[in-house]
Parts: C-alpha cells; structure tokens; sequence
C-alpha cells in the first residue's frame, strides 16, 4: 500500500519529490522488511511507474542496524534484499561554541533578550552543541521559566536552572536515548563506562558505532569513550540509580551537612555500613553488574545531598576510576572511586592528589571497592588518612 500510495502521489505532482520518513528505526522485524521492500521495488520499476526522487529515513539508528535486527547469525531475508538500494548514512554533528552563540544572537536580534556570555558558555558545557538540547535549554529559560518576559538578560543561573529541569523532567528526547540503556550491546559500551575500566576502545566495533551514531557517547580528545555531554552523562547516572535512590532511607537527606560545611567522611562512613548490609540484595538484581558499587554510592551521594549540593562527575572508558565532587557552599569535595587490585595504592593516591588540585582542594576522598570473594567484611571496610608529601590529606577508605 505505501508503494502504490507513492506512486499515486508521484503522479499528481509536477515536479520531482523527496520523502523524509521520520521516526523510521521505529519500525521492526517483518514490518520494517515489508515497508523496506515496497521502497526498493519502486526505485527499481520507477521507469514503469512514477516514484519520489530520493528518499531519507531520519531516526537514531544507521541502516546496519536495521540490517542486523532482521538478520542475525546466518539466517537469511529469502529473495531480494531490501537494503541494496541504500547510498550513504549520514550523522547531523552538532554545533559549535560559536554556533551556539550565534543561535541566541538571533533570538536576542528579533525580541532585544539578552543571552549573557556566561549564559552562553553554560549552555556549550552542558549541551557540547547537542542540537535538540542547545534549543531545550533556551527554550526552558524563555518560554517556562522568564515566560517570555524578554526585558529580563537570560543569565548562567538561568541555564543552569534549565539543565536541572530537563535531567528531572525527562523529555521525550531523553528518554528515547534511554531506554537504549536497556539493550546489551549499549550495555557493553556504558558499563566500562561507570567503573572507569581500562579497556581499549575499538572504534570498528559495532557496539562501539552503535552508541556513538546514536549520540549517546563520544570519543574525547584523549581517545576515551565518554557520555557525549554532561546532561547525558547525569541522565544516564540517574536513570541506573533512580530505582537504588528509590529505595534509599528518606532520613539520609542534608543528614551530614549544616549549611556551611558536608561532613563527608562521617557520611562515608555511615555508607561502609550501608553496603556491608545491602551490597548482596544490590548485587542481585542489576544489569551493570560490574559497576553496582560506584552506581550504589552516587546514589547514596545524590539522596543526602538532595538537591542541596552539585555533584561533578567525570567517567570514561580507560580512566581506571571514576572522579566526582561534592560541591557545597562554596566548598569543594572531590571522591575518586576504584576497584581493589587495579594498580597500587601509591598510584592511586597519586591519581586522587590530582584531581585534588583541579578543585584547588587539600583534602580528598579515595573509595575502595573490593569485590573479591575471598576477602571478609572486616578486612574489606577500613578507613585510613594519608598525608601526602606536599601536605594534601586524602581519606582512603574500603567497601
């Protein structure tokens, strides 16, 4: 039907048409091989019977990957392959610093807002250009939350502000990214990810191309596999951990902190006991097996402070840890997490002085995480204070 229909409409019209067909990776199975077919038997009889000139399927998703959710192993489509007929896939990129600017400029040129240039450097750091995110952002500053008051400057407070509403609001956009989370071979790609694994990343593989054609992850500068933006990266942390937080106490909330200071070491210690009692019941029922513990902790982090304090994150494939900082009433509380065993603890209390110094911070925090088997309770929760040579404390404690 969908090929007679467009023949049909090719015939009325006077000039050549070209079709976008959005949405398309929604379709599957015998459903998607059907719709593709009727595609490709009128390209090949178009000079039988009029059809589009040229035509887009627009979604998140190469062609391969049709291919491969109709294909698997050696099983065959029987007859004439529906995918013959296709020239090239294309990626939108996203925008660049200048561009993003150059998008507000427009908005300021047609209603005399201001977007401030710190605004604009906020909306690059969270967005990285992510078109549909870039639009979102101003879009929630302007018509939700100035409401449309143009005689206000749109300020970096009130980015930042937008940022937080997206990650809690979850719009469609977001969460068809996702429920990609879901599938196994995003699963191979994300959980290196939390645990900072030192993995190579092989730009050939298909798992790996999946998640960057989506836009889901990118390949930093460094050559590290990364979340492609910081909004995503918090999506993804909060969606794996919504269900932990869930069913965290609702007494833990601001518990450790009095307005001026976090008392994190007394908050980490009450988490050493958390764990001790749930790890087990954790350990059971995820999907990111491998990265339970650092997904449990973010988790516990993110009920206390409630709002209350930024969480800064940064993890990547290869890193060999993952880094976060508490930030709170002006006050910086940078946490490395790692897995026991993975090198020395010299090095890691090295690596955790590092990162100290990016928050310009004499006193940090290095987590622990022994998942060996044969190691007790008691040997596997300890807390020790390294002071190190050029006088940073670090508080190095076990789970």
């Amino acid at each position: 039907m969908i090929g007679d229909y467009l023949s049909i409409f090719c015939r009325a019209l006077d000039k050549p048409l070209i079709i976008f067909f959005d949405e398309a990776d929604c379709l599957s199975g015998q459903t998607l091989i059907t719709f593709l077919r009727q595609l490709r038997n009128g390209y090949i009889n178009r000079a039988k019977a009029p059809f589009p000139w040229s035509i887009a399927l627009v979604g998140m998703r190469d062609i391969r990957d049709f291919k491969a959710e109709v294909r698997s192993g050696s099983e065959s489509l029987v007859g004439a392959s529906p995918f013959n007929v296709v020239t090239e896939a294309l990626t939108l990129s996203n925008f660049t610093a200048e561009q993003v600017g150059e998008l507000y400029r427009q908005h300021s040129e047609a209603t005399g807002q201001i977007f401030q240039p710190e605004a604009i450097e906020r909306a690059w750091y969270w967005t990285e250009g992510q078109p549909w995110l870039v639009n979102a952002l101003a879009r929630q500053v302007v018509e939700k939350d100035l409401k449309r008051d143009y005689s206000f400057p749109v300020t970096a407070e009130h980015i930042d502000g937008a940022a937080d509403t997206l990650l809690k609001r979850r719009d469609t956009h977001i969460d068809s990214l996702l429920e990609r989370l879901k599938e196994p071979r995003v699963r191979k790609v994300i959980a290196p990810m939390l645990t900072g694994a030192k993995k190579e990343v092989s730009l050939l593989h298909d798992d790996t191309r999946f998640c960057l054609d989506l836009g889901l992850v990118k390949i930093s500068a460094a050559g590290a596999l990364e979340p492609a933006n910081p909004i995503y990266r918090e999506v993804i942390l909060r969606t794996l951990t919504f269900d932990d937080q869930d069913d965290l106490p609702t007494d833990l909330i601001n518990r450790w902190m009095d307005g001026k200071t976090l008392d994190l070491t007394a908050l980490l210690k009450a988490f050493q006991q958390f764990w001790r009692e749930n790890a087990d019941v954790y350990l059971k029922k995820s999907e990111y097996l491998e990265a339970m513990p650092h997904l449990v902790i973010q988790a516990y982090l993110q009920r206390v402070v409630n709002g209350g304090a930024l969480i800064a994150r940064e993890m990547a494939v290869g890193r060999g840890r993952v880094d976060l900082c508490v930030q709170y009433a002006g006050k910086a509380y940078p946490v490395e997490l790692k897995l026991a065993g993975r090198e020395p603890l010299e090095k890691s209390l090295k690596r955790t002085a590092g990162y100290m110094d990016a928050f310009a911070a004499k006193e940090g925090w290095l987590v622990i995480f022994d998942r060996r088997a044969e190691k007790s309770w008691d040997e596997k929760l300890f807390r020790e204070d390294k002071t190190l040579p050029d006088g940073k404390l670090v508080h190095v404690v076990g789970c």
